[in-house]
């Protein structure tokens, strides 16, 4: 063993050569510079390729009818088509598109003229009046003059219809539940239509997601050029997704879906494939109603949609902008279901008269080609993650040799393409991408997601829409067994083939060989340990997030009003800065904006204090407006590899 790290310590001086060389480059570059992303794309493609080209080459075990050949063809074509979906991506990289100065250049434009007529739908099924309430207040409070707000209630709950009264917005519900949330939509777009006055624009909003006052506006900005059929916007979330929450990760680590709307889609949009995420986004009416609606053939029908405007002359544009708020995923459960639905849909579109082997379908090179892309990631790449975990104990265990190599070729090829890799990407993405946290995402799904993949490519017609279930009792610790138990399989089968081969075995194989193992394996173990902590569901106590404060509020002392710093704000409560002359359980008066609100003491220390507000309709839709209409945000925007590992060492150890 200890032969096997001096090897490793000897060969891997290029390694560590080019990734200082790639950081120190780094430094001199600018990361929205399509140039520079374009020199460092190509060196990180270049060693990728150099590195499969040994793989293919050098690596394979001696041709013929054994098992090792046989395990070590599939595993190296597996691996070889993830690596084409990652240099594709790579390639997209090159190019970012900040839409921001557009809609500052345009917004005199569009408040000259008289503003279009939109619907804002909100699209719900099962979710409760706390969520709800908080997207209807979001949506009638938008700053955009001509507007108006429909539920699009799939669950047709007399209650939800009284609560639309309450605040002034339409209510829309039919029969049936046929095509979920595409049908859904269509049903409201035909009751729209027949209108005596119909939209010039639609807006979607899923049923957890705020919009801030400026939505409209600022999309808007972007609909002057009649080519646009749609405007999306990222989603942002005010709550813990199941990686940061249960590796104790908030305000560390981003939330999983930042890599996708910050980089990718922004790189996407700079090619002009940005394409619809449903939430969160605004669409021309009339070419939508020309289309027939959402289409109903995928589950994503997000996705699709974009594709069939695009087939009929209209394009999806981007703005990366944060302009909503709603939920991550709660749970495992619920992130799992999320994932798979959404590579089940994108297979569905695939194998559909949208695919990008389908000709006449009015798609360009570039939609074919991310579309192309998108498949290998969700098929090929989550197949590696799982063929990954298998391979060190095939060989450890049952001599089953995949990879033929001596450890000094391994360094020598993997190590330069992986440092350089991971430096670009991390200076291109603001350190969002890290090997041990992507492989920790997308082991917790994939599983699932191959299993969708297979349903998606033999039967895609006739799959069912999962809802991703948002809120729901939180409190108690509660563990995923199903998923926990094939995790701790696959670690108990990394454990023994360590075992066996260096301990039983008397070290008999510590070799060029199995040191390639023996590394793999103690990586595929941080891997599982950490994947099995996130299987760990953490008790959630509080049922409105609390966010990060900035500002002040008045606090009413002696008929005085006291403008102290907020340190945290959620819909329900405050904590604010500063000594309180109240003790616990009495009540104060709040000046939060042009609002005053009283409130509970319900904490009080000598630096600070919590307070709850009063539980009324017109506190409710102050206290929403104030978290959701202001500048808070639960997002991180910088990334600390140190504050990164001291967390998930801290949480692995206790």
């Amino acid at each position: 063993m200890i032969d096997a790290l001096v090897s490793i310590l000897v060969n891997a001086w290029p390694g560590i050569a080019a990734g200082g060389l790639a950081i120190a480059s780094l430094a001199w570059l600018d990361r929205d510079n399509s140039l520079h992303r374009m020199i460092v794309c190509s060196v990180a493609i270049i060693l990728m390729w150099r590195y499969m080209a040994w793989r293919i080459s050098g690596s394979l075990p001696e041709p013929g009818l054994t098992l090792d050949f046989a395990v070590g063809v599939i595993f190296v074509l597996i691996e070889m088509l993830s690596m084409l979906s990652t240099t594709m991506s790579l390639f997209f990289l090159t190019r970012i598109r900040n839409r921001t100065p557009e809609v500052e250049a345009n917004l005199s434009r569009l408040h000259s003229q008289p503003l279009p007529l939109i619907d804002v739908l909100i699209c719900t099924y099962n979710e409760d009046r706390l969520i709800l309430e908080q997207t209807i207040v979001g949506a009638v409070s938008l700053d955009y003059a001509n507007a108006r707000v429909w539920v699009c209630d799939d669950g047709r709950r007399p209650w939800l219809e009284q609560l639309c009264q309450a605040h002034g917005c339409g209510y829309i519900t039919r029969k049936d539940n046929a095509h979920a949330k595409a049908g859904n939509i269509n049903n409201a777009l035909v009751y729209l239509a027949g209108l005596e006055q119909p939209p010039d624009y639609i807006s979607i909003l899923d049923a957890d997601f705020v919009p801030k006052p400026e939505f409209l506006t600022r999309c808007m900005a972007l609909m002057g050029d009649s080519r646009v059929g749609i405007v999306q916007t990222p989603q942002h979330f005010v709550n813990a997704d199941p990686i940061q929450g249960n590796l104790s990760l908030n305000g560390i680590w981003p939330d999983e879906q930042r890599y996708f709307f910050d980089v990718l889609m922004a790189s996407k949009d700079a090619w002009g494939a940005a394409f619809c995420c449903g939430t969160s986004s605004v669409i021309r009416f009339a070419p939508l109603m020309m289309i027939g609606g959402f289409p109903t053939d995928s589950v994503t029908e997000d996705y699709l949609v974009t594709l069939r405007l695009r087939e009929i002359g209209y394009q999806t544009i981007y703005l990366n902008e944060q302009l909503s708020m709603g939920l991550a995923p709660e749970g495992i459960k619920e992130y799992v279901t999320q994932r798979s639905r959404w590579c089940l849909g994108f297979v569905q579109i695939c194998r559909g008269k949208s695919g990008p082997l389908r000709f006449g379908n009015n798609l360009t090179l570039v939609d074919r080609a991310i579309l192309s892309e998108t498949f290998l990631y969700w098929s090929a790449t989550h197949c590696f993650r799982v063929l990954g975990l298998l391979v060190p104990p095939l060989y450890l265990l049952f001599g089953i040799q995949a990879v033929h190599a001596t450890m000094a070729d391994a360094v020598n090829n993997f190590l330069p393409y992986f440092v350089v890799q991971m430096s670009i990407m991390g200076w291109m993405t603001r350190g969002r991408i890290l090997p041990i946290m992507a492989d920790i995402s997308q082991l917790l799904a994939a599983h699932t997601i191959l299993k969708a993949v297979g349903v998606g490519l033999v039967k895609p017609v006739g799959q069912k829409f999962k809802v991703t279930a948002k809120g729901g009792d939180r409190g108690n610790l509660f563990v995923e067994w199903p998923l926990m138990r094939l995790l701790l399989l696959y670690l108990a089968l990394t454990i023994a083939g360590v075992v066996y081969a260096f301990v039983v075995n008397g070290g008999w194989s510590v070799q060029d060989s199995s040191a390639i193992a023996l590394v793999w394996s103690w990586y595929n173990i941080i891997i599982l340990t950490l994947t099995c902590l996130v299987c760990i569901e953490q008790p959630r106590k509080r049922k409105a997030e609390r966010l990060p404060g900035s500002g002040r509020v008045g606090v009413y002392c002696d008929g005085e009003v006291v403008w102290q710093p907020i340190l945290d704000v959620s819909t329900s409560g405050l904590r604010i800065k500063g000594k309180l002359p109240f003790d616990v359980g009495a009540t104060v008066q709040l000046q939060i904006g042009s609002v005053t609100l009283d409130a509970v003491v319900k904490r009080k220390t000598e630096q600070d204090f919590a307070v709850r507000i009063e539980d009324s309709i017109e506190a409710r839709k102050a206290m929403i407006r104030q978290v959701y209409g202001s500048r808070y945000s639960a997002s991180v925007s910088e990334v600390a590899p140190r504050e990164l590992v001291k967390a998930l060492l801290s949480r692995a150890l206790r």
